[in-house]
């Protein structure tokens, strides 16, 4: 439903997105941050979700070059290394946040943010640094510890699974250490729970039910979520 775009960053430098725009009465604006394999169809279609709901969605392409196509399929395992080599040259997101920055520019506020894996982390990360947005929900960043020492200058949640064999608790708690009173969300659920390779529906709805409600509270119009 929703179409490829060109934006550019405050410098100039182009870049993929997707849009879906708002098929209801508009809530506001969601910056939605990929996964480490890009804006795949999962992405894609979550993206087409929430337009169905009432927001007016980007979802930028975060790493690939501005005439890269969107990937046609959610699991790429031949070609995993080289994302992840990507990912840790992009600082894990830190940047890319002239894209998301970008992205921010581009939407009529009030404008939120959300990131799932590689994504989660680069919402962390323009929760503490970018300009422009209300509220920030951050699905299983793998990173975000790293950047613990950053406080986010609006409401942000955190979710992520109990099972994740890739974000150990110890992980977790020292992100709730250094944020006693940030909202950290942990289900019945290992990495990726919204997503098609570790899909848990009732740990991926109460998520993204969380999420909407604090949209709504930070500034998105009332209604059924």
């Amino acid at each position: 439903m929703g179409e490829r775009i060109t934006l550019a960053d405050r410098d100039g430098a182009p870049f993929a997105a997707y849009h879906a725009p708002p098929r209801e009465a508009r809530r506001g604006g969601v910056v939605m941050l990929h996964a480490i394999w890009g804006v795949t169809p999962h992405i894609r279609a979550l993206a087409d979700s929430l337009a169905e709901q009432g927001y007016d969605v980007l979802a930028p392409s975060l790493m690939d070059a501005a005439d890269a196509d969107f990937p046609s399929v959610d699991l790429r395992p031949e070609i995993l290394d080289a994302r992840m080599a990507m990912g840790k040259l992009t600082g894990w997101g830190a940047t890319t946040l002239p894209r998301v920055q970008a992205s921010i520019d581009a939407l009529d506020g009030p404008v939120f943010a959300m990131g799932f894996c590689y994504g989660g982390t680069t919402a962390w990360l323009a929760a503490c640094r970018c300009e422009g947005l209300q509220a920030v929900s951050a699905f299983y960043g793998g990173d975000i510890v790293a950047y613990r020492d950053e406080t986010p200058r609006v409401p942000t949640i955190l979710h992520f699974g109990k099972a994740d064999a890739l974000i150990p608790m110890p992980d977790v708690d020292a992100i709730r250490d250094a944020h006693p009173d940030l909202p950290i969300y942990l289900y019945d659920a290992g990495h990726a729970f919204v997503a098609p390779s570790g899909h848990h529906p009732d740990s991926a709805r109460l998520a993204l039910l969380r999420t909407l409600q604090l949209f709504q509270r930070s500034g998105g119009s009332k209604g059924e979520v």
